[in-house]
């Protein structure tokens, strides 16, 4: 993907002013970036504002004890929230963005993201309409982390880890990153899930074998 063609991607941008659009396009480049490459991590400042073309891009934290959440995945056709604070606000990175797929992405200097800022209402926009909705968010995110109960948390994160299959690739370190808790209150949790008959696990795995008994907790029935 060469030039503007880049721009049609994000439909935000379709009202960026003509006389702003050769700086954006002169300016920025595409970058691939392969799969399990750290993005960016704690103690370092943006340099760029990312535009994912393809891939997946997940933001995550980790606490001193090295317990992790996932926050937030980047998918195609969205910004980083993270690196857009850390931009706005002259800030270091306290959580790590790692490529979860193969990703081409849109690299714009800060000089760029910053003359734009201030130059264009419709990049504003496109900017700050995209962060808000992260921010929501992630509202929801530590809603549920602080007041909701893990096992209903993890009926719904293994209905959606399924999507509708039975068999599940996945270990109760990652489901716990997802859900921002402890391995062992995961394992816990899985194994009287499979004394109840709702799933079979077994190393790296799990098998759903009652998906009624796991929407029924989740409140999907």
């Amino acid at each position: 993907m060469t030039g503007s063609d880049w721009i049609s991607k994000f439909p935000g941008l379709a009202g960026l002013e003509t006389d702003l659009r050769g700086p954006l396009i002169e300016t920025s480049r595409i970058a691939k970036i392969p799969a399990g490459t750290q993005i960016f991590g704690p103690g370092h400042a943006p340099e760029n504002f990312l535009l994912l073309l393809s891939g997946t891009v997940r933001v995550q934290q980790a606490s001193d004890t090295g317990r992790e959440i996932v926050l937030y995945r980047v998918q195609a056709g969205e910004s980083c929230a993270l690196t857009t604070a850390c931009l706005m606000g002259f800030e270091e990175y306290l959580a790590e963005g790692v490529a979860e797929t193969d990703v081409e992405a849109v690299a714009i200097p800060r000089a760029t993201f910053d003359a734009l800022i201030g130059a264009s209402s419709a990049f504003r926009k496109f900017v700050f309409t995209a962060f808000s909705v992260r921010v929501s968010n992630l509202c929801k995110i530590i809603d549920d982390v602080a007041f909701s109960r893990i096992d209903i948390r993890l009926a719904h994160k293994l209905i959606e880890l399924a999507n509708g299959r039975a068999h599940i690739e996945t270990t109760h370190q990652q489901i716990a990153s997802e859900l921002g808790t402890a391995r062992e209150v995961i394992s816990r949790q899985l194994l009287e899930f499979q004394r109840r008959g709702w799933v079979g696990l077994s190393r790296g795995a799990i098998e759903i074998t009652n998906f009624t008994g796991l929407k029924g907790l989740a409140g999907m029935s």
